[in-house]
């Protein structure tokens, strides 16, 4: 005889019904599952026990390693120990340097000519990742905690509409449930469920860390008028004023614009940001202070360490403009300054993106070759360039007059060059002269 498991109704003051279960384990079986960006800071574990309030889903946490180092240690046990069904720690830094940073890098993409991109470029590789974690398993939602003021929110979102315009979307800081307004709120709110957190709101920075680079707002960076307390906020490296008093030469190799190796180790693009860091950290190298536009309409002020991908982009900069001709450096730039714009507003899945990355890689068939410089105090100071396929010749720079050059034939040529000009300057003195 088959025994059917019973299971009643009863109406909510909002006029829903809610099934009632007659054990534990038939109601997690039931409950939908919530995939969670999960960080481990504040925002992120205050919204495990509150998704499991509001919406009663199962939690899984998913944490996607791009760097943050330290910041994964106790992780898993602090999302469990939080609610979390259970908590996945993936590892895509390689993933990450190679798809996602060095096309940026390639590109030589820097957003309004300061940010080199570190959390815009990370964003939708976690967007892409989660969306794999929610097929797997069989998840209808994607949780983030990205505020309704800032860039994140768009970046995450755009990234699973584009790969999973099916799954349900919960921003809590959008959503009316969500009551929370402050820090100070939110501690209390985990405080109150028994869970400890290694920070408080009054000694925390916002921060967001990968193996590129870490960012800083809040505490004094909320006014730009206020001087960063870099002996308390610096987390990479030093300020100029305390690097060391001697300079550091290193010597990097590129092939078709990616880095090969650094003073003579050959390694992946991984360990060799890893050893930038390691060495523009102890420079100084790499620590701006920005008041940036971010894509809601408002200014923010944050400090952003990127010390080992300043070098990075310099180096390549470096080579690229030995290698390169003038009209394709040129429109390189406008290339630049749009895939900035592109990976900073979180389109990283759109066509545009992938078009201009197929010009960014062709035009750096060539960028091939060794790069030397010296670190010191905050500087990135030349020290010799190198390429088979350079396209600078010593004896056309020369003031040395060569066969393949007549000073004579620069006469012709600026006539022409100038000949718009001379004419409206010419016809401007006729008409003057009625």
């Amino acid at each position: 005889m088959i025994v059917q498991k019973q299971k009643s109704t009863e109406r909510t003051d909002h006029n829903t019904e809610r099934t009632v279960y007659k054990n534990q384990e038939e109601r997690n079986m039931s409950k939908e599952k919530v995939i969670l960006a999960y960080s481990g800071g504040l925002d992120t574990t205050a919204i495990i026990p509150w998704l499991k309030e509001t919406y009663d889903y199962e939690v899984i946490c998913a944490c996607i390693d791009v760097g943050q180092e330290s910041e994964l240690d106790g992780l898993e046990e602090r999302a469990k120990y939080s609610g979390a069904a259970k908590c996945y720690i993936i590892d895509v830094v390689d993933e990450f340097c190679e798809n996602y940073i060095m096309p940026t890098v390639m590109a030589d993409a820097v957003y309004e000519n300061k940010y080199l991109l570190g959390t815009s470029f990370a964003r939708p590789l976690i967007g892409k990742v989660l969306v794999d974690i929610a097929r797997k398993e069989g998840a209808t939602a994607i949780c983030h905690g990205a505020t309704g003021k800032g860039n994140d929110q768009l970046r995450f979102e755009l990234a699973i509409k584009a790969l999973a315009p099916d799954i349900r979307i919960i921003a809590c800081w959008r959503d009316p449930n969500w009551t929370f307004d402050s820090r100070e709120s939110e501690l209390e709110y985990v405080a109150s469920k028994g869970i400890d957190l290694p920070f408080d709101a009054k000694h925390s920075y916002s921060r967001d860390r990968n193996i590129w680079h870490i960012s800083h707002e809040g505490l004094e960076l909320e006014s730009p008028a206020n001087e960063p307390n870099y002996d308390d906020l610096l987390v990479l490296g030093v300020t100029p004023e305390k690097a060391p008093d001697e300079g550091e030469y290193v010597e990097m190799t590129f092939e078709a614009g990616v880095p090969k190796s650094v003073n003579g180790k050959e390694m992946k693009v991984s360990d060799i940001i890893r050893e930038l860091n390691r060495l523009g950290g102890k420079h100084g190298i790499g620590i701006i202070d920005i008041v940036e536009n971010r894509v809601v309409g408002m200014k923010s002020r944050g400090v952003y360490e990127t010390p080992g991908g300043t070098i990075l982009m310099e180096a390549h900069k470096q080579l690229e403009e030995l290698v390169l001709d003038r009209d394709t450096l040129d429109f390189k730039r406008h290339v630049g300054i749009k895939f900035a714009d592109l990976v900073y507003e979180g389109k990283w899945f759109c066509p545009i993106r992938e078009c201009l990355q197929a010009f960014i890689v062709k035009s750096d068939e060539r960028v091939t070759g060794t790069v030397k410089f010296k670190l010191y105090k905050g500087n990135i100071i030349k020290a010799g360039t190198t390429s088979p396929y350079t396209l600078y010749s010593e004896s056309l720079a020369s003031f040395t007059t060569g066969d393949l050059y007549d000073h004579k034939d620069a006469s012709g040529f600026i006539n022409l060059f100038g000949l718009p000009m001379k004419v409206r300057a010419m016809l401007d003195q006729q008409r003057e002269g009625k």
